[in-house]
């Protein structure tokens, strides 16, 4: 028996590969089973060209057995095997893979292909393994052979005893540290868990002998434990059954299985597609929003399979942000994977994928929306924000995708209605598609500025949350018609309403609008009269595309930039209080000055903004009831 080295780039690899490729110790299992399985997926193939050789399906298997006491995790398989020259080749040279070769050499049928294509997986069994050893013994050959190594330092090779046609892996398991766990891979329960996890449809079954526990026959608290096979792994994936033969109970109970959630889905959409790449793939969309979903620990993305092998638990490039609250996964054979088949390249398949998934997400919530309103509404209010985010990032890039899924509550309809269904319902004379913001629906109603609007007619949406005014702003318009604030200097609407009288009232007025806009200094950019109040006796507007809401969303920001909306004091001139200052205005200029100070302060509350000296404010109070 004579020790061999690996050679010296090898040495390389392998302990960059221990250290760095693998982002989770426990993929090791995933590798060593996925070359299981390309064990016997060689011999079915020698066995569909071999009229000599029968493959009964039921016969083949992978084992999986531990023993705790010798710190010992073994994985048999009853594959084609390995030749000597074959141990030699492909374990003895880091990174050179008897599957890929395999792949190359000949033409695979019959829809089964080699998951292992780069020979360094094996080597992962390092990072949770002192020595690793190999018996195998190859179709056609007479003798067993042994391959042992203990890391970077070299292996070696010699005959060994074995009966029966396949491949055993022993992997002696390290001893726990203060930094490391390495006992939890000799624990059942921790073994069964990474198999469910990476390998639960790998084709062939994976048996365990599990532990079960009994109650002794005669006793009433005495139990006795006993090991029973059992194969773990579910083998057939449900999404490469037929559609047809699939329940909704089936979809509900993969959901649940897969821990994508504690709710129902809404929807589960099944896609088998046959093409420039073919993948399945099952998607979900919950019924209700995770706890975390609008944290930063939330992680999008959905589990991606190679042949029915997970190889990513969160793919986040098969979902664009907006569409992040969608669960489920996609399988495909066509992917290119690099050596360590966790990280994924970013190839036009990949993309190609991506953009089906997201158009077909889009169908399918298109489909609800016109099929059941109440479903949808449902859906809106736990994921609608996350739509209208998606409008405002990006520049509005995905505005098309994306705006006819949006919903706004009516003030006309007094429930949400779509964009469309807003458009549809307006007279030939609205220029605007009108909308009003505030904290919540009872406020809004209350608002002065929404007066001009309802009194011409108009339906006015309702903005309740912080990020609508924002979204609009970037899709500027829907279906040729402009956004316009009810509370913009500008409504288009108010030249209708002007009069010959309200002119020459301008006029009149024009020196006490002068001495109030003095007295407020900076803190607006004009003082007029109103063109669009009834009741109310004063509110502000804004001049320019960053509307008062707006200004409050960006002060409640931790980088708040101190940015300021450019207000306007609008006055009812028609209203008593108009009388009082017109009477200060002659009589006593230090009263219109406390007036117009509380007036100021009055539009601010109204508008929910602070006032800036609640003290003077007070004290100006008291002046007034004095």
């Amino acid at each position: 028996m004579t020790k061999k080295e690996f050679k010296a780039e090898s040495k390389r690899l392998l302990d960059l590969m221990i250290n760095s490729i693998y982002t989770h110790r426990e993929i090791f299992l995933r590798e060593l089973i996925s070359n299981a399985s390309d064990a016997i997926d060689k011999l079915y193939y020698k066995a569909l060209t071999d009229d000599t050789l029968t493959f009964d399906k039921d016969s083949y298997y992978i084992k999986i057995s531990i023993d705790k006491e010798n710190r010992l995790l073994t994985i048999t398989d009853t594959g084609i095997g390995m030749t000597k020259e074959e141990l030699e080749e492909n374990l003895g040279v880091i990174a050179k893979s008897g599957s890929l070769s395999f792949k190359k050499d000949n033409e695979l049928k019959d829809g089964y292909d080699i998951i292992g294509q780069f020979g360094v997986g094996f080597y992962s069994a390092f990072m949770v393994a002192d020595s690793l050893t190999v018996i195998s013994k190859a179709l056609g050959e007479d003798k067993a052979y042994l391959w042992k190594s203990e890391g970077a330092e070299g292996y070696i090779i010699e005959e060994a005893q074995k009966d029966t046609l396949g491949t055993t892996i022993a992997l002696k398991i390290k001893a726990s540290t203060e930094e490391e766990n390495f006992d939890e891979y000799l624990e059942e329960y921790r073994i069964r868990g990474i198999i469910k996890k990476y390998s639960d449809f790998i084709r062939y079954p994976i048996k365990m002998d599990v532990t079960r526990h009994e109650l002794k026959e005669g006793s009433e608290s005495e139990y006795i434990d006993y090991n029973e096979e059992e194969t773990v792994n579910s083998m057939v994936p449900l999404w490469r059954k037929n559609k047809n033969e699939l329940t909704d109970e089936d979809y509900e109970n993969f959901y649940s299985e897969k821990h994508y959630g504690f709710d129902k889905p809404l929807k589960h959409i099944h896609l088998s597609i046959d093409g420039a790449i073919s993948y399945n793939a099952i998607l979900f969309i919950p019924e209700k929003i995770p706890f975390d979903y609008y944290t930063k620990e939330y992680e999008k993305g959905l589990e991606l399979y190679s042949s029915g092998v997970m190889i990513m638990h969160k793919c986040a490039d098969l979902l664009p942000d907006y569409f992040s609250f969608v669960k489920g996964m996609v399988d495909s054979e066509d992917l290119s994977l690099n050596i360590s088949r966790e990280i994924l390249q970013h190839d036009r398949q990949l993309k190609l994928i991506a953009k089906n998934i997201k158009n077909k997400i889009k169908n399918e919530l298109q489909e609800i929306l016109k099929e059941n309103r109440e479903k949808y509404e449902e859906f809106f209010q736990a994921f609608g924000r996350q739509l209208k985010y998606g409008i405002y990032s990006e520049y509005g890039a995905n505005k098309d995708t994306l705006q006819d899924l949006l919903m706004f509550y009516s003030s006309r309809e007094k429930k949400l209605v779509t964009l469309s269904e807003y458009v549809e319902r307006m007279p030939e004379d609205q220029k605007y598609i009108y909308y009003a913001s505030g904290d919540s629906i009872p406020r809004i109603e209350k608002s002065p500025q929404i007066e001009l609007v309802s009194e011409k007619g108009y339906e006015i949406l309702f903005f309740t949350e912080d990020i609508d005014e924002f979204a609009v702003s970037m899709m500027m318009n829907y279906q040729d018609k402009e956004f316009k604030s009810v509370a913009s200097g500008d409504l288009g609407i108010e030249a209708d309403e002007k009069t010959e009288e309200e002119e020459s009232r301008e006029a009149d007025n024009s020196k006490l609008f002068d001495f109030m806009k003095e007295t407020l200094k900076d803190k607006v950019s004009d003082v007029r009269a109103s063109k669009r109040l009834k009741k109310h006796p004063v509110c502000l507007s804004n001049k320019g595309e960053l509307t008062i809401e707006m200004e409050k969303v960006l002060s409640a920001m931790p980088n708040n930039q101190n940015i300021k909306a450019d207000k306007i004091l609008e006055i009812n001139t028609h209203h008593e209080v108009f009388k009082s200052l017109q009477d200060a205005l002659e009589n006593d200029k230090e009263k219109l000055a406390l007036y117009t100070g509380l007036l100021y302060n009055q539009a601010l509350l109204i508008e929910g903004l602070p006032i800036e000296d609640p003290v003077e404010f007070a004290d100006n109070m008291t002046k007034i009831m004095k």
